[in-house]
């Protein structure tokens, strides 16, 4: 235990004075603000088919409770699952590696901080909620149970699961962080198709981490019961619906039994098991780096024997090739754009392929509001280095010590972003151009350009790569629902589309300025 809690606090501390952690607390606010909407609103969280909870305190403390697991549980495994990464970095593991820790300590720390931090996160939201009750209550008691419950319930377990997913992913997949979100999200994804499933209505929810089926059935069972309908499922995330009007009924919340709260146990227990397992694979920062340096040795050693070295000062200076100086911005951003398409395993490309040419021949509409978002989703680990490749290697201080390097070097890491967001909706912009679409055009190339300036101007900002991946997550998450204010692609039928076009313009503006006076702000201030 003496080991394990100086790195916990090391690393919890380190996280939480970050800027990019700041950023995230304040989004978190707004989040928090919105999963309890207006009446008003032209959204909601939680639809039963028409029907509306009135906002008392069960309704406002188990939806903020339930809608806090669900986010948390998917943006939380992209916040958290970069600290074995990060010890890699500063080769803090280095020193780790030599002290008498376990592998199994060493992980267990880096899952309680990995948990802590999404507390946190989870803490906020739930003081946010208490403060929903006053704004957005309808004259019903303040029951504070209704606020504690949840997310003791729900969050607590779930979230912890995931902090152990997120050392499982780094032990198993270290370089393959696409591998590890597909892997996280296939997991959720499968649980969430379970929740209205008759096997786990019998098991009372045993089998689901999130504790949606609770809710689910109770809701359910309410209006079923007291209005006559035949409702059998209930959809949670953030609806776009316009104004509708829902139909209100009272409902008080959930009876726990013993048997969910057992087994929000076992699934913590499960938690620990994956640490476990992940430390019987964990590496202890041994990259078998000794080999390699004694082959090399033995390449010199020969060479140096074989074919002796020739003595650079008999050369004349008529022997050496002539400097040539280039000063261009080709140079650059045709580098940047093979670090771009050479960044991760090859065979990922496949995939890539796969779905480029899939593109070809889906219907127009599926492929310009599904399949691209996707595939502008998987390259989210490039996106995100774009900008952050030299402090991560510890090179900026050659780059921005360079020739012009706000004029050259920044501009061609954007327009090898840009190309390579161009050259993955080419299919779709060339089946637009052949039905003379030109609005829909404008839309997917201002929308590309959109997200490499956004990872950019954060990884700029930030100095890592983790907000712009949770944010690009979040907002991939709001495209397929529809979300109209993140269609950055243009994808939806508007009213005022050229008029969000120009926004998004205006956007893409503002984050150039920001990224072009930060860097410039770095660059003078090594």
């Amino acid at each position: 235990m003496s080991y394990i809690y100086p790195i916990i606090k090391a690393d919890y501390l380190q996280r939480t004075r970050s800027y990019s952690f700041l950023i995230t607390l304040a989004i978190t606010v707004f989040m928090a603000w919105s999963f309890i909407p207006a009446p008003d609103a032209s959204y909601t969280t939680l639809s039963a088919a028409g029907y509306k909870g009135v906002y008392n305190s069960a309704w406002i403390g188990y939806v903020s409770g339930i809608m806090t697991t669900i986010m948390l549980s998917y943006c939380g495994f992209l916040l958290v699952n970069s600290g074995i990464k990060k010890d890699i970095d500063t080769e803090v593991g280095l020193i780790i590696a030599t002290t008498p820790i376990s592998n199994f300590k060493y992980l267990l720390s880096k899952q309680l901080s990995n948990y802590l931090v999404l507390l946190t996160i989870a803490g906020i939201t739930f003081s946010i909620s208490i403060v929903m009750f006053f704004i957005r209550g309808t004259g019903y008691p303040f029951i504070l149970s209704n606020f504690i419950l949840p997310y003791l319930f729900f969050a607590v377990p779930a979230l912890f699961v995931v902090a152990s997913l997120a050392v499982l992913g780094e032990v198993l997949l270290p370089k393959h962080s696409v591998l590890q979100f597909i892997a996280f999200f296939t997991l959720c994804g499968i649980f969430m198709g379970l929740i209205n499933s008759k096997s786990d209505a019998e098991t009372n929810g045993v089998f689901d981490p999130f504790g949606l089926s609770l809710i689910t059935r109770s809701i359910t069972h309410q209006i079923n019961t007291n209005f006559g309908e035949d409702i059998k499922s209930v959809s949670f995330g953030f609806i776009f619906n316009g104004q509708r009007i829902y139909k209100p009924f009272v409902w008080e919340g959930l009876n726990w039994s013993g048997i969910f709260i057992a087994s929000r146990l076992l699934w913590m227990g499960l938690g620990f098991s994956l640490v476990y397992i992940s430390s019987l694979f964990f590496h202890r920062f041994d990259f078998r780096q000794a080999l390699s340096t004694k082959k090399k040795k033995k390449e010199v050693l020969s060479l140096t024997v074989d074919k002796p070295l020739l003595n650079p000062i008999g050369l004349s200076k008529a022997a050496l090739p002539a400097l040539s100086f280039n000063y261009g911005i080709y140079p650059f951003v045709k580098i940047e754009f093979l670090l771009l398409i050479r960044q991760g395993k090859k065979w990922l490309w496949f995939l890539n392929g796969g779905l480029w040419v899939a593109l070809f021949f889906v219907p127009l509409n599926m492929a310009h509001s599904y399949l691209l978002p996707i595939l502008l989703f998987l390259q989210v680990s490039r996106w995100s280095e774009l900008a952050t490749k030299e402090k991560t290697n510890r090179v900026h201080y050659f780059a921005y010590a360079a020739y012009k390097p706000l004029q050259r070097m920044l501009p061609a890491q954007v327009l090898a972003g840009i190309i390579l967001a161009l050259g993955l909706g080419l299919p779709v912009i060339i089946r637009y151009a052949l039905a003379a679409d030109i609005s829909a055009i404008i839309h997917i190339i201002n929308g590309s350009i959109f997200i490499v300036l956004l990872a950019v101007a954060l990884g700029i900002l930030t100095g890592g790569k983790k907000l712009f991946e949770v944010l690009f997550f979040f907002l991939t998450y709001c495209v397929f629902n529809k979300l109209p204010v993140t269609d950055y692609l243009g994808s939806l039928p508007q009213e005022n589309s050229n008029l969000f076009m120009f926004l998004i313009l205006g956007v893409n503006v503002v984050l150039a300025i920001v990224s072009l006076m930060t860097r410039r702000y770095q660059a003078r201030h090594l």
